[in-house]
């Protein structure tokens, strides 16, 4: 049996952003926990690789760190949260460890299609042209893509 692949629509709306949406088959209340409680979001968020959620604290000013265990190391990400508003959105800043000091604001917005499935779009503002465009050719697409097929197999589980 055949995977069936969900397009990724990724665009660069202005000079600073990137815009992901992407449609899962799930209902919004499930892709939040999924994107909130430390134990699915180590099911999915390391592309199969071995991933620590060290916090997760889902509220205004909360802190989040994960760690994945790859091939070539340890990778840390972390930010803080801004906004959260469930199950419809969160504001929190993105950071990794190996550029320290580049900070990007990522907004998450879940919009329930009425079907059963959700709508996710993300906007990604960084400093610079230049630094969305190192985010873009880093292998960017890549990684969600992967990252979302298996963010689909564990919605698909816990329905």
């Amino acid at each position: 049996m055949n995977a069936i692949v969900v397009p990724m629509r990724i665009t660069t709306p202005a000079s600073q952003e990137i815009r992901v949406e992407r449609i899962f088959d799930a209902p919004r209340e499930r892709v939040w926990r999924a994107w909130t409680d430390p134990a699915q979001v180590a099911q999915w968020w390391g592309r199969g690789r071995k991933t620590i959620v060290e916090r997760l604290e889902v509220e205004r000013g909360g802190h989040w760190r994960i760690v994945v265990h790859g091939k070539n190391g340890i990778e840390g990400f972390e930010g803080r949260y801004r906004e959260v508003t469930p199950p419809e959105r969160f504001v929190r800043t993105f950071e990794w460890d190996g550029m320290p000091g580049h900070v990007v604001v990522d907004t998450v917005i879940l919009e329930d299609l009425g079907d059963g499935r959700t709508k996710l779009i993300s906007l990604a503002l960084f400093h610079t042209t230049e630094e969305r465009d190192g985010m873009l050719h880093s292998g960017m697409e890549e990684g969600l893509t992967d990252s979302y097929a298996a963010l689909d197999r564990l919605l698909a589980k816990s329905g």
